[in-house]
């Protein structure tokens, strides 16, 4: 195996780096540019002057000597400037950048400094070439101003060299980090800390408030027993999502964790659990730049969001530069970076997620100054998507590989904190034989139907018709998964993979909230399984409305398919959720089990449609396609759209779920949000 980038001509990036501090040292003193220009590069060069000290601060081991409260001040220190009291007067939001330095270059510049803030994690890591790129990317723009303010387009080939420049070496270490357990920067923070001391939070360089400190401590007041069965129903989900898929986890080495700062003790336990399969974690940081991709959806490890706004503001920013050349650039060096390590890549089992809920809910500003892809740029996204898509499974097989999600609640939720803590661990422990045979009573009503109605009631004003696959044999195919804890933890629910063709009405939710975002009435009419319009109530402009919906949920597609149609069963959370007032705060993973739900998107056998899966009762589920996932036989560019994103109704807001026959009998199910098919009283007793 090759050295990693830093290790090759380690003497000249360090000459390249000490050139690029002493020149930005200069940057104060300096005449170049004048008013707002001067003020910027000025706080830029303090910005790196930072940097540098942050560097050296961990080169020294004085991180790990500092105590607490050092360690909290320094830690304030980088993330202050985006902080929200602090936001509207700073360079990386893009309306104030605009506003100070023109509608020219503000928004490159507002660029400039959101791309030189990856130089945190690069101090914490001590990636000198990740400081270095950042640093020189910075002195390059400043000099474009020694003749003058320069024209827009001069910053803008800038900006395209250094990603296209970089793309290479960046995109070979994103991809070790994904699959290789030597990269374990984080594992040794993990493993190696006293996790009783909460200073360990400090030592990744992500920003951490007390939320992150509390959760820490809690979990060093939880007893042993309990933290090993929170880790053994997360990892136990991962190896039973292996086995129910008919997977072989006996030819899987790694298996990549993600988590929040915080739940280090839970996450150790895990280590231990995967390590006794045969699993070796990998576990990278949340993407923090333009290489990564930066989005309020954190994919990682991560700590506390200093500002969500920001991540916002700057998601799009591959507008400055994006075009045809550049996305053929990035996918060969996906490719070169998956080729070199493909025998890591066919032993790697998928990601094991923890994801947090509780926060502060979400609802982002739309900026006008912020950076937009136009309709060439979001077709070329596309594009990039689908075929990095297709690359990545070509050597991460989807039908081989696997994953695993569980969540827990932050003390952001409320007062009750630790009380909810302790609830939901109940709810991701539930009885699972129970919900499988109460599930399975659901299913064997469900094969009975050509398809499924589902009304909403009150102020919900869904109406939609769902067509099922047609089974040739009852007693050994069926269209539904017996859905309990593995692959998404907590139990409860059954899906399917419906047929497009005669799936038709509106999907309405009065309040949603999807990958941290709110949604405000939101709607979506399909015709023949395919999203034909959309619209929500977030904005009072309706194009704003829809564009939102197009950027976060239909991920700038013109449309997508229903991907799955499922039921969930879990009236404990739903209730649960009620008494505490946290309806608004569960994730998805908890929040779609506790209504019917349709995913828009791939389905969920995604990239795996040819396994054969079976329920508990022997039974074959049929299901795994629909016409578009289909066309992967001729292309798979066509088949898959690489997103799903569920919407879920709740039980509040159900007025019927009925699946009808042939011979045009209605069999009900859900009436007014309660169960009533016979055999699944048992999940009216939580209401």
């Amino acid at each position: 195996m090759q050295k990693f980038i830093d290790d090759y001509d380690r003497d000249l990036l360090q000459e390249r780096y000490e050139l690029a501090l002493m020149r930005t040292g200069q940057i104060a003193d300096e005449d170049i540019c004048d008013g707002a220009f001067k003020d910027y590069f000025t706080a830029m060069a303090a910005f790196v002057a930072l940097m540098a000290q942050t560097w050296d601060f961990v080169a020294d081991g004085r991180l790990y000597e500092a105590d607490l409260d050092e360690l909290q001040n320094k830690n304030h220190k980088l993330y202050e400037d985006i902080l929200p009291e602090n936001y509207d007067k700073s360079y990386a939001n893009p309306d104030y950048a605009v506003d100070r330095l023109g509608e020219s270059i503000g928004q490159i510049l507002c660029f400039v400094y959101a791309e030189l803030r990856g130089m945190i994690p690069a101090a914490y890591e001590q990636s000198l070439t990740d400081m270095v790129i950042r640093m020189e990317l910075l002195l390059e723009v400043y000099q474009a101003f020694a003749e003058g303010v320069p024209e827009k387009e001069s910053l803008k080939q800038i900006i395209y060299w250094y990603v296209s420049d970089y793309y290479e070496i960046q995109a070979r270490e994103r991809v070790a980090q994904q699959l290789l357990p030597e990269k374990d920067f984080a594992s040794k923070i993990v493993m190696e800390s006293n996790l009783s001391d909460v200073r360990y939070l400090y030592y990744y360089g992500e920003y951490v408030t007390e939320s992150e400190i509390r959760t820490a401590r809690h979990l060093t007041r939880v007893s042993e027993s309990t933290i090993r069965l929170m880790a053994d129903t997360y990892t136990e989900g991962y190896r039973i999502g292996f086995e129910v898929g008919n997977k072989d986890i006996k030819i899987k080495k790694t298996v990549n964790i993600r988590y929040c700062l915080g739940f280090e003790r839970m996450i150790r336990q895990a280590v231990i659990n995967f390590d006794r399969m045969g699993l070796k974690p990998t576990i990278y940081r949340a993407g923090s730049n333009i290489f990564q991709g930066r989005n309020v959806n954190k994919t990682g490890y991560f700590g506390a969001d200093p500002n969500k706004q920001f991540d916002y503001d700057h998601k799009d920013d591959q507008a400055l530069f994006m075009d045809g050349a550049m996305v053929e650039r990035k996918l060969e060096c996906m490719r070169q970076a998956y080729e070199e390590f493909k025998n890591e890549a066919a032993v790697f089992g998928g990601p094991a997620v923890v994801e947090i809920f509780g926060e502060r809910p979400f609802v982002p500003q739309s900026k006008k100054k912020a950076c937009k892809l136009n309709d060439k740029q979001q077709k070329l996204a596309v594009e990039y998507v689908s075929k990095s898509g297709a690359m990545q499974n070509e050597y991460i097989k989807g039908e081989e590989r696997s994953f695993t999600i569980i969540a827990f609640p932050v003390p952001d939720i409320g007062e009750k904190y630790e009380e909810i803590f302790d609830e939901i661990i109940k709810i991701n422990t539930l009885d699972y034989k129970l919900y499988q045979r109460i599930q399975q009573t659901i299913i064997d009503t469900l094969d009975k139907g050509e398809y499924v109605h589902v009304r909403g009631m009150g102020k919900n004003r869904t109406d939609i018709k769902v067509m099922l696959h047609e089974l040739k044999s009852l007693e050994k195919e069926t269209n539904f998964e017996n859905c309990v804890a593995d692959v998404n933890i907590p139990v409860g629910e059954v899906f399917t993979s419906p047929l497009l063709k005669g799936t038709d009405g509106i999907l309405h939710v009065t309040r949603v909230f999807l990958g941290e975002l709110e949604y405000r009435d939101l709607s979506v009419e399909f015709k023949d399984g395919m999203v034909k319009e959309y619209n929500c109530a977030n904005f009072a402009k309706e194009e704003e409305n829809k564009k939102y919906i197009k950027d976060n949920v239909l991920y700038h597609h013109d449309t997508l398919p229903l991907g799955e149609f499922a039921i969930g069963t879990n009236t404990t959370a739903y209730v649960a959720a009620r008494k505490y007032g946290i309806e608004d705060k569960l994730p998805i993973l908890i929040a779609e089990k506790t209504g019917p739900h349709f995913a828009v998107g791939d389905t969920c056998y995604s990239h795996a449609e040819d396994v054969t899966v079976y329920n508990p009762d022997g039974k074959e589920i049929i299901a795994r396609d629909n016409e578009v996932s289909l066309l992967r036989k001729k292309n798979s560019e066509e088949a898959y759209f690489n997103c799903h994103t569920d919407i879920t109704i709740p039980y509040d807001e159900l007025g019927e779920l009925s699946v009808f026959t042939k011979e045009g009998e209605s069999i009900p199910i859900i009436l007014e949000g309660k169960f009533v098919l016979k055999g699944c009283e048992t999940l009216n007793e939580a209401f």
